[in-house]
């Protein structure tokens, strides 16, 4: 079995199918080409928008792109960067699939799906396991400083959010990117050497 500093590592993105700005779509895009340089695989929903500029940016760096949905239900085409699809019978096996193993969960605009799967990626990163968590570009950031003023999403003792990012332009994403792969880079090392020991 190989060894967790060997794993193919993951980012899953959240964002809606209707971008609400091009700036919004242009950072999309820059974070899907960073995480292609990267050697992330892009995990999200498959579709159009905000979806489909991270999807762009990840391919044009030959990253793979693996849309996640449900069996059930037909919301539309994927778009045409996906290069892999994951058909699940309930939403909860999705969010596990999003959730699970991912390195990273980046969180834009969006409706109210996109809203779902953000709560969705919080509340398991506060409970279940500190996945980091960043919220990108101007219309995610307002929602989290409305989470945050109506503390609907507030750190305490047991729920510390230190895995929570603010993201506001692409500098600080290809910034941050790098300090959590290098801080991944080094624990895959020091996880070697105990593995090491103890044979």
């Amino acid at each position: 079995m190989a060894n967790a500093a060997h794993r193919t590592r993951t980012a899953t993105f959240f964002g809606g199918v209707v971008p609400a700005s091009d700036q919004e779509e242009e950072l999309a895009y820059g974070i899907g080409l960073a995480l292609g340089d990267a050697g992330l695989v892009v995990q999200h929903g498959g579709y159009n928008g905000l979806m489909e500029q991270a999807a762009r940016g990840a391919a044009a760096r030959d990253g793979q792109v693996v849309a996640v949905t449900l069996t059930n239900v037909d919301w539309g085409e994927f778009n045409p960067y996906v290069t892999e699809s994951v058909r699940l019978s309930t939403m909860g096996e999705r969010f596990h699939r999003f959730l699970d193993n991912t390195d990273l969960v980046v969180a834009m605009g969006g409706g109210v799906g996109t809203l779902h799967e953000l709560t969705a990626a919080l509340w398991y990163a506060g409970n279940i396991r500190a996945v980091p968590v960043w919220l990108a570009g101007e219309t995610a950031l307002r929602l989290l400083a409305f989470l945050k003023a109506e503390r609907w999403l507030f750190e305490s003792p047991t729920r510390p959010l230190g895995f929570l990012r603010e993201i506001p332009d692409l500098a600080t994403f290809e910034r941050e990117l790098s300090v959590l792969l290098d801080s991944r880079d080094r624990r895959g090392d020091l996880d070697s050497v105990i593995a090491r020991g103890r044979r």
